[in-house]
This record gives structure tokens, sequence and C-alpha cells, in this order.
């Protein structure tokens, strides 16, 4: 989630001892995506060249001649998944509008789109080329693992409507917004490619984090483009470590590029390899989460919580910053409204969500943060906002 600039704080998180009733999950066995494994291309890898290698005509004529498109209902409502309030939001800056209703990205090596209907619900279509010598059992099991992927990607097992039912019982504030703001769901991305989006988001603008994650993106294998988009299956870990600071930095990373090669580095010599490592922090508690993670160069708290909560599995993570500090001390916190956010005031405010909305904090503070944005100043009725608030409003840049 893009914020607006992190604040140190000590490696020391909450702990979510009572937590609220959990949500009334989907009919989705949500374990058996889990354990999907999908079987991928190794890349070739380029060490002389920052760009991805040339294509051969055989794939460019399987890539542009794709089959017409073909839309399939996801089973998902508005209500539980709303493209403009997840994809534009700062979880992920690898996802591009390409259309009115439409937003088109990767997942694993998956190129799809997935847009809202007329009465709102979502559908999905993968952009993918049938290789004529393929047989139908191969194309069945690539369209099985590419739906469990995109499955388990927006996180279909956690019915959201129930989350927001009893977040709004709890919290007079939260039942204003809510029905404004339906849909705001938490993303389960891969955890490699989420930190080395947040890496790139470190006192940073929406505008030049794109630019960087693009570039990173465009290090891995192409699949397409959509709508004047390119899009590329993320890099490897592999990939990733031939790329020099001085390219980093030629890009435009500035002194972001010392830590994303040294963090790369490191992520190689972790057990197991990189990879493997970071999917093993689902296992662990938020502390533990939060303490491996800040081991990487160049991660303190606040990016190592964004990890946490959008590819981790840490649901009652909260990522601080001075959006989440303004909702905090407006609903939060009062007493301590116009004191000045300190590394130890960020520990008391994920308790104090915490404390609030229990094991699934991490859900309702991004539904909070995403009201803060100025996209949806238009959006929320004028009479759910204080004057005190309004005000504040007209201050904030994102």
């Amino acid at each position: 989630m893009k914020r607006r600039r992190p604040f140190p704080s000590p490696l020391s998180v909450i702990k979510c001892t009572t937590p609220s009733t959990p949500p009334t999950p989907c009919n989705f066995d949500i374990t058996q995506f889990s354990k999907t494994k999908t079987n991928l291309n190794s890349e070739t890898l380029s060490i002389s060249s920052k760009r991805p290698p040339r294509r051969s005509l055989s794939e460019t004529l399987k890539i542009e001649n794709l089959p017409p498109e073909k839309w399939t209902p996801l089973n998902l409502g508005k209500s539980e998944l709303s493209l403009s309030l997840t994809f534009p939001t700062g979880q992920t800056f690898r996802w591009k509008k390409t259309g009115r209703l439409q937003y088109t990205g990767v997942i694993k090596s998956h190129l799809v789109s997935l847009k809202h209907l007329e009465n709102g619900d979502v559908s999905y279509h993968f952009h993918t080329a049938t290789c004529p010598t393929s047989g139908s059992n191969s194309n069945f099991n690539e369209e099985e693992d590419a739906k469990l992927a995109l499955l388990d990607f927006v996180n279909v097992g956690i019915r959201l409507t129930d989350l927001w039912a009893d977040f709004s019982a709890s919290d007079q504030k939260f039942a204003e917004l809510a029905p404004h703001l339906v849909g705001a769901r938490v993303l389960r991305q891969d955890p490699l490619e989420c930190l080395i989006q947040f890496l790139c988001s470190t006192n940073n603008n929406i505008q030049r984090i794109t630019r960087m994650v693009d570039y990173i993106s465009s290090l891995g294998h192409y699949l397409g483009s959509v709508e004047g988009f390119q899009f590329y299956q993320f890099p490897s870990l592999e990939r990733l470590s031939i790329v020099s600071e001085a390219e980093l930095r030629e890009a435009g990373f500035g002194y972001r590029a010392k830590y994303m090669v040294s963090t790369i580095k490191a992520l190689q010599l972790k057990p197991g390899g990189g990879v493997k490592w970071l999917s093993s922090l689902r296992e662990l508690d938020l502390e533990k989460v939060i303490i491996n993670l800040s081991t990487l160069p160049g991660v303190g708290p606040k990016v190592a919580s964004c990890v946490a909560l959008f590819s981790l599995d840490q649901h009652h993570a909260v990522p601080v910053d001075t959006h989440v500090w303004q909702v905090a001390t407006r609903s939060l916190m009062p007493e301590l409204a116009g004191v000045r956010l300190t590394s130890k005031l960020c520990s008391r405010v994920a308790e104090a969500f915490v404390t609030r909305y229990g094991k699934y904090a991490g859900w309702a503070q991004t539904l909070l943060f995403v009201s803060e944005l100025p996209s949806q100043r238009g959006i929320i009725p004028q009479q759910v906002c204080t004057v005190k608030e309004k005000n504040l409003q007209k201050k904030r840049v994102f």
C-alpha cells in the first residue's frame, strides 16, 4: 500500500491477543490454493543486457495472435471485490487500468484481465495463447492452475461482507464509511514480488514507484500487451541478482538501488533460498515476521508491515503512516490529536487498531486508508466527514 512517508519504529510489534469474531468463510477451501504448485518455465538470463531477451518470431506470433476474448464469471459481486478500490490504492503497482471498469495484471505466469459487468459482478479473461502442439489436457491443466492462482490472489477464502458487518457493529465511524467503499479487498500477493515493490515505495510518490516497478517487471519474461500496456512475468530472484546497482541508479532508483541489490543478495543466502524463506514466514506470528523481514537491507517496520499484510497472511498487520495516524487520532486516540507521530506512537497506533478491530485489523485499516485518498473525496458524501476532517482533506497530498 502506498503511504506518504515511512516513520522508523522499533522492531517490537503488537500481538493480537483478543481478536474479534472471525468472519464466516466463503465456500472455498483456501488450503488447496496455497498448496497448488505451478511449474513455470525457467527464464533465460542475460547478464550483458538490462533488457529482457529478444523473442523469436514464433514466440511473437503466439503472443500477438491471441484468441477472441472469453469472459468468465468469477462468482464475486462488487460488494466482495471492487476493482477500483483494490488495485489503484497502493497495494500493488503492477496492475493497469485497461478499460472503464477493467484492470489487467500478471499472476504468476498468467496475464489476466478483470472487469465489472453492468450488474457489478466481476468476470475474468486469461490472455493465453494456445500452442498448436499442446494437447487438450495440458491446456485444461493450465487453465485450472491459472484460475486457482487468481482465486488465491484475491483472497477469495475471506468473506468481505462479513468482515465489514463485524467492524461496523463495533465502530460507528467505520459503519458510516463502509457503504461507500464496499469491495475494498486485501490481496494475497507473491511475497517476493510484494517485497520488491515496497522497497521501491520508501520516501516516494505513486508515479515514480510505478515507473520503478515497471522497470523491474520488464526484466521478466514478456507475456503480451493489452490496450498499449506491456506485461511481463515478474523476474525470478536469479534474474534480479544479475542487475547491478549502477543499472538501477541509471533507471532512477536513487539510493534505493543499494538496498535493492543488498536485499536480493541477502535473500539468496537464506536457508533453502529466498523465495522459500519468504513463503515460510506465512507460518510465523506477526512479531517474528517483522523481525525476520527487518533483517533485510532497506526494510523497516513500515515496509515489513506492508509485506506482511499484503502477501504473508498477517491479517492484523497495520502499516502506520500519516494517513493512518490521522484516522487514529480522530477515531481511536483523540487525546493525541495534534501530536507529532513518532516511532513509539506507531506501535501504539497498531495496538489501538487491533484492540478495536481484532484479528483482521489490517483489513479495517485498509478501508480507512482508502477513505483518506484524494481519489475518494468525490465518492464519500460530505455529511460523512466533519468540518475538521474536510479541512484536513484539503491539505492532504497522496
